[in-house]
């Protein structure tokens, strides 16, 4: 049981974490309160949350005690991330903060450093972020903490990852669903997740619901979550502390018995899923801070959210109460006279890597190891002619996927995760290798679910994504596979995740991780079943407005070029790969050896399917980037050869999207002269594009070619209709193409105004026939690369 004496230590540190994060928020120098508090120590913006602190620092204190006396190995995830003051203060009282930072020591300088820099331009955010040591989350914002939880404890099962929610986080969507990630967590292969719901009672300026519903209703939603509820609650800390203590005990002793259960039985099916602990932590809204201010209540309402006490410089009232608030937390007792934390303060505090700012948990890429990736050529499709043979190209990768997961089975560092489509998107040979993964009650016609399964689904995208990032950013490799119209759902988070990445990348500590790898498919063109609502291909268009450093995007035109991407996006580091490949069946173009050259090119001429052979200028260019769009520029350019044989065109077929930037924009970005040998400066160019056309214009506007360039693409035009007729709909099919060549290259109307007008009847003749047939032109359904 632990003792009063322990319980003053644990008090000791507590209040100095708290006392640091109050200085974080208010204070320019001073740091020890050496002199009376006077305006000019006070900064000219108040910047920060306090009312989360308290109770952050509670937990971390409470943490400390047990990884010490345990020896645990732990991560902590901290859901209410605005409250960064207190990890940061834990950070630097640990010692961590000024290992990683040595211009912030660990004394009243250092203190004066920290405090300064908290918030502060050219210093580091109030919330919790990259630069903060012992991190794998950002605090930014809300409804993802579990799910990273849950993602970090996957496959690490020596790892406890204790988990802060707050409850204005818990009523989010993502964080609600995030709750039934327990049902994917295996006992026996993976770590244990903690989590910590702190009830402190409101947000910016309301109460929260699960604050506010009676205790039996919140204890049955936890239960119904699979949880086992431990609850602590008080604003007394000779009561709270040893309330905490306990229930960190009884936790963690439970968890104990979980696992070592599970581990001696080993992976048994059926097994009945295990009941794990949580705990709900209920304390004031900026407990220990004002109670009042100006005759308003301040401590446990709203009012303590973020700055209790404002305008402080100004105000001489508020800076007394202020330097009055920091003196209650006896500072004198907690500090020596250099500013350094005294043993007392210390005492709980694990040492070296247990300490959870130093944990090489939270800065992965220090764990991680290269994927023993196959080679391809052993994977790849045979091509002997372009055009000749059809793949899916989604299942040929299926199989090279296999193969990885195979090749892991032992280390467990490589999952696939995806909202109950790898079987649509026929990634099913993972299952030859792996099942999903799945703790609940199973039935005789369920099929590949499994206590120790690698693939992961679970019909919310936002799990999924979260999943993954905690998985990556603790060393591990993975990819995201789901349909590209539904990616939209997290458009926020991978936002979020490449602002961590873009951060990342420029601190000289955080080592690099793998990249999060998206493969979109059930694309826009092959919708065809399911209509318009699984029609969007704007997810790239998102993608590409973030860090230019960070982001990539991919359009293989087929299985091995598909393939080539693979394996250099499972190879990257410190990326976020958009990947856009379909399932139906494709032609295969390229052998694989072409398609690795194509691949590391991003762009390129393909000679064979154009006519501008030789020394000979092209009349036009025809370009395309996606798979059913470059099926469509070889249909035209196959019609041009036929019908215009004199006329020279090139054909040039985009991988890598961001190839059309400038250099100066991006990494992949193309120099003018690049850009010009593909292009020309003065000829029009066709562009049949896999998405939206205006992307194509953003990217290439400053090219000197621009005013000729004319891009087709998906233009909103959907519905449930037949392969050929979306792209009809959509001005992107190859007589359209054709059109748009006689109608470009000077002094071509005249000439071929014939063709023209045979290319406009073929379109309307395909609308008549799919009309009265249900099924598209024979011509064009049984169409392959003439040449």
């Amino acid at each position: 049981m632990t003792t009063t004496y322990r319980i003053a230590e644990l008090d000791a540190h507590w209040r100095a974490a708290n006392y640091l994060a109050v200085g974080q928020i208010y204070l320019l120098d001073n740091p020890l309160l050496a002199e009376p508090l006077r305006p000019e120590h006070i900064k000219p913006r108040l910047l920060g949350h306090w009312g989360t602190a308290p109770g952050l620092n509670l937990v971390h204190t409470h943490l400390n005690r047990v990884i010490k006396e345990r020896s645990l190995e732990a991560l902590c995830v901290w859901g209410p991330g605005h409250g960064g003051a207190a990890v940061l203060a834990n950070s630097w009282l640990e010692g961590t903060y000024s290992e990683t930072y040595p211009d912030i020591g660990r004394d009243a300088d250092g203190m004066r450093g920290l405090f300064r820099q908290f918030s502060f331009p050219g210093g580091v955010p109030s919330h919790v972020a990259p630069e903060t040591p012992g991190s794998v989350h950002e605090g930014g914002e809300l409804g993802y903490s579990l799910a990273h939880a849950y993602g970090a404890a996957f496959d690490h099962p020596g790892l406890l990852v204790a988990c802060v929610i707050g409850d204005g986080e818990a009523e989010t969507g993502p964080l609600a669903a995030s709750w039934h990630s327990n049902k994917f967590l295996d006992p026996v292969h993976d770590g244990a997740v903690l989590p910590i719901l702190h009830l402190n009672g409101y947000k910016i300026a309301n109460p929260t619901v699960l604050s506010r519903i009676p205790e039996a209703e919140l204890d049955a939603l936890l239960r119904g979550y699979g949880h086992e509820p431990l609850y602590v609650s008080g604003s007394d800390p000779a009561l709270v502390h040893p309330a905490m203590a306990g229930a960190m005990d009884r936790a963690l002793d439970r968890i104990q018995a979980i696992q070592r259960e599970a581990r001696a039985a080993g992976t048994v099916p059926g097994a009945e899923r295990a009941l794990w602990p949580m705990i709900v932590l209920r304390t004031p809204k900026g407990w220990t801070g004002p109670a009042t201010v100006d005759g308003q209540p301040v401590e446990g309402t709203w009012r303590a959210h973020q700055v209790p006490l404002a305008g402080v410089r100004e105000n001489p009232e508020h800076l007394g109460r202020l330097e009055n608030w920091m003196r209650s937390y006896r500072p004198e007792e907690l500090f020596d006279a250099e500013g350094r934390p005294v043993s007392s303060v210390r005492a709980c505090v694990p040492e070296g890597e247990r300490r959870l700012g130093a944990s090489p948990y939270a800065n992965g890429g220090r764990l991680l190891r290269s994927l023993p990736l196959p080679a391809l050529d052993a994977w790849a499709v045979p091509v002997e002619k372009p055009g000749s043979t059809l793949h899916e190209p989604t299942r040929v990768l299926g199989r090279y996927l296999a193969q990885v997961m195979r090749a892991t089975a032992g280390r467990r560092d490589f999952r696939v995760v995806g909202p109950d489509e790898t079987a649509s998107n026929h990634l099913d040979d993972l299952y030859d290798v792996t099942g999903k993964a799945w703790q609940g009650t199973t039935q005789l016609t369920d099929q590949n679910l499994s206590r120790d399964g690698r693939v992961m689904e679970i019909l919310s995208e936002h799990v999924c994504q979260g999943w993954l990032e905690g998985y990556l950013l603790t060393g591990r490799h993975g990819l995201f596979s789901t349909y590209e119209a539904f990616a939209h759902i997290v458009d926020s988070m991978v936002g979020q995740h490449i602002k961590w990445l873009k951060s990342a990348r420029e601190l000289s500590w955080r080592a690099p991780v793998a990249s999060l790898n998206y493969l979109l498919t059930s694309h826009v063109w092959r919708q065809d079943s399911n209509g318009f609502s699984h029609q969007d291909p704007g997810f790239v268009d998102h993608v590409l407005n973030k860090s230019p450093e960070v982001v990539r995007v991919y359009l293989p035109p087929d299985a091995n070029t598909l393939l080539a991407v693979a394996d250099h996006a499972l190879r990257s580091r410190d990326q976020v790969n958009v990947i856009v490949a379909g399932k139906q069946p494709c032609f295969d173009w390229l052998p694989i050896g072409e398609a690795r050259a194509h691949v590391a090119r991003g762009a390129g001429v393909w000679e064979w399917a154009g006519t501008d052979h030789g020394s000979r200028e092209p009349d036009v260019v025809l370009a395309c980037a996606g798979d059913v769009p470059t099926m469509e520029v070889l249909a035209a350019s196959a019609l041009l050869r036929e019908h215009l044989p004199w006329l020279a065109v090139r054909v040039v077929n985009v991988v890598d999207i961001a190839r059309l930037m400038p250099h100066e924009e991006h990494p992949h970005g193309m120099t003018d002269t690049e850009y010009n040998a593909l292009f020309t400066t003065d000829k029009p160019v066709v562009f049949a594009y896999h998405g939206y056309p205006w992307l194509i214009h953003r990217l290439a506007y400053r090219r000197t070619g621009h005013a000729q360039l004319h891009v087709r693409g998906y233009k909103e035009s959907g519905t449930t209709t037949t392969p050929f007729d979306m792209v009809v709909r959509n001005d992107l099919d190859r007589y359209r193409l054709v059109m748009d060549v006689i109608d470009r290259v000077p002094g071509l109307a005249d000439r071929a105004a014939a063709l023209r007008q045979s290319m406009c009847d073929e379109r309307i003749r395909h609308h008549d026939w799919i009309r009265a047939h249900g099924t598209d032109l024979p011509e064009v359904a049984d169409w392959s690369w003439p040449y």
